[in-house]
């Protein structure tokens, strides 16, 4: 029956202003059977308690199948910051560098069979921040901006309420259930993306101890890289990224770099520390070492002092810093000794600083280089057994515009049509009779307008964009070559960064569960799809009585409960 097109919008008018509602799942599924997982109605934002998300998210993964799944080992690349169109602009960047148009090109994760997308917002922020949208991923609750795997119930520097909110992460999971685990990212390995596995703080900033208020301290709380060595979980097998000066005493300097010296203030050396803990595990600084390193049983590598470079401007000497494909090749080499079976991230970090810096090309060239970490996966694993999702936490404001001819170099000046009625070929022109890019930022330092450090006109990485004057006009690109790595991107709004964007990102699946990635998903529904599709984690969790009848883990896990015995 057609209804009346009064009674159409006089319900949806309905369902936009109520401020309760009832999520609904299917009804048990032959697949799975798995009956529909009742969630209570709620106000939103209000009633959003982190036992509703936990709820919320484990219906939704098991209405789409994920207790079918039934993997042994789980990996997931997490491209920092990798919105859709930085995907987009980088499959075609690949396919050009191969000597093809670039539009028909895929990069490896574009193969997987499961697709969905993540919804990426804060429960305090329209647009997120790594932290919050890292904290669901890790721990199946959404929370707030800045937050690191605590609950939406405490705030930014709230010690003594983060306490009681510590959320468990599938990293923790994983150790309580006897699985290997593993982080690797090219940020500092206390940075916001991997802290989240295995630290809870309410402020992001709490890298070191020098970065505790007073206050906090007295109250119990510890900065992030004294818990990656002081987990009571057992920590991480490999750990490999950046971030040595957080691990430091400042009286202490970088091997690599004398005037560089650590930033602890408590005379600590956590890297001692580890190794005093595991005297059969290897430290390492180089490419080299973590090649000599490959029968070690633990593996602890910090190949900066903060984070790691650019791929562009890595130092591929056997000295210098391991690609991530590589760190992806030892994490999983380690990890496979384990018969129990590991959980592994991989965080491509510095596609996010990228476009912050509002520099495309760097942007785009390390999401290359996580595509061939994703690819180094698929060659090292089997879909029988190894579950691997890739996704971002967020997005930013990077666009992809113009009506470029097919093949047109994606970072170059837009040659095509300046509208439907253009003459192809020439360079396009904007209402001025100006030569533009196809990619561009919304905001950011790329702003063409004089600065405190570079003049009027097209801007150089890298540009602290700071003391800026209100730009006249946008310049003449007829003689610059915007594909030189330096290029920065016409921004419109001046900012000293460019921000992150509030819109969906993608999700790629392969492997056992992965049917179960499809639609619009909750991010906090990502850690579902990993704990149902994983038997020893949903095991685990229903040991500590946290399943419901079917066996879907529904309710918010306790983390001490989950602390091994010989802690």
């Amino acid at each position: 029956m057609r209804l009346p097109l009064l009674l159409i919008s006089s319900v949806a008018t309905l369902a936009a202003c109520t401020a309760t509602v009832r999520d609904t799942t299917p009804v048990r599924t032959a697949t799975t059977g798995v009956s529909a997982i009742e969630v209570p109605a709620i106000a939103h934002p209000q009633g959003e308690t982190a036992d509703w998300w936990y709820r919320s998210g484990a219906a939704r993964a098991a209405a789409n199948g994920a207790m079918g799944g039934r993997a042994k080992n789980v990996i997931v690349f997490l491209g920092d910051g990798m919105s859709l169109t930085t995907v987009a602009a980088a499959r075609i960047l690949d396919g050009q560098r191969k000597g093809r148009p670039g539009e028909e090109n895929q990069l490896a994760w574009e193969t997987f069979p499961a697709t969905a997308l993540s919804k990426t917002y804060n429960t305090d922020a329209q647009t997120p921040d790594s932290a919050g949208t890292m904290s669901a991923i890790a721990t199946g609750v959404k929370t707030f901006m800045g937050s690191i795997s605590v609950g939406p119930a405490s705030h930014n520097d709230d010690c003594a309420g983060s306490l009681r909110h510590h959320n468990l992460t599938w990293l923790e999971l994983a150790q309580s259930a006897g699985m290997a685990t593993g982080i690797v990212s090219t940020a500092r390995l206390t940075h916001a993306t991997p802290a989240a596995t295995y630290a809870h703080v309410p402020t992001r900033g709490w890298e070191n101890d020098s970065e505790l208020p007073r206050e906090a301290v007295e109250q119990g709380c510890h900065d992030i890289a004294r818990q990656l060595i002081e987990t009571p979980f057992g920590g991480p097998v490999v750990a490999l990224g950046g971030g040595l000066d957080e691990f430091v005493a400042n009286t202490i300097a970088d091997p690599g770099n004398p005037d560089q010296h650590g930033k602890r203030t408590d005379g600590r050396n956590l890297v001692a520390e580890w190794l005093a803990a595991h005297p059969q595990g290897a430290f390492v600084r180089t490419a080299q070492q973590l090649r000599d390193a490959a029968d070690a049983p633990r593996l602890l590598g910090l190949f900066a002092g903060s984070h790691m470079d650019f791929d562009h401007d890595r130092d591929d000497s056997p000295q210098g810093q391991p690609s991530l494909a590589e760190m992806t090749r030892a994490a999983i080499r380690t990890l496979s000794q384990d018969p129990d079976g590991y959980v592994l991230l991989v965080e491509g970090a510095r596609i996010d600083m990228a476009n912050h810096y509002g520099n495309a090309f760097r942007a785009l060239d390390d999401t290359l280089a996580m595509s061939r970490a994703v690819q180094a996966a698929v060659d090292a694993t089997s879909a029988d057994d190894t579950l691997i999702l890739v996704t971002a936490d967020h997005s930013h404001t990077l666009n992809f515009v113009g009506y470029p001819v097919r093949g047109n170099p994606i970072l170059g000046k837009v040659r095509g049509k300046s509208s439907f009625d253009g003459t192809p070929g020439k360079l396009a022109k904007d209402g001025t009779g100006l030569p533009y890019t196809t990619l561009g930022y919304a905001n950011g330092p790329g702003y063409t307008g004089a600065s405190a450090s570079q003049p009027a006109g097209s801007k150089r990485f890298p540009h602290p964009g700071k003391g800026y004057n209100a730009a006249n006009g946008r310049p003449d690109l007829t003689g610059i070559d915007t594909t030189q790595p330096d290029y920065m991107q016409e921004a419109t709004v001046p900012m000293s960064n460019e921000s992150h964007g509030g819109e969906d990102v993608g999700i790629w699946a392969r492997g056992p569960g992965s049917d179960a990635v499809r639609g619009s998903v909750e991010q906090n529904v990502i850690y579902h799809f990993i704990v149902q599709a994983t038997p020893k984690l949903r095991e685990r969790l229903c040991a500590a009585g946290t399943c419901n009848n079917d066996g879907v883990p529904v309710e918010l896990p306790a983390i001490d409960a989950f602390v091994p015995t010989a802690h």
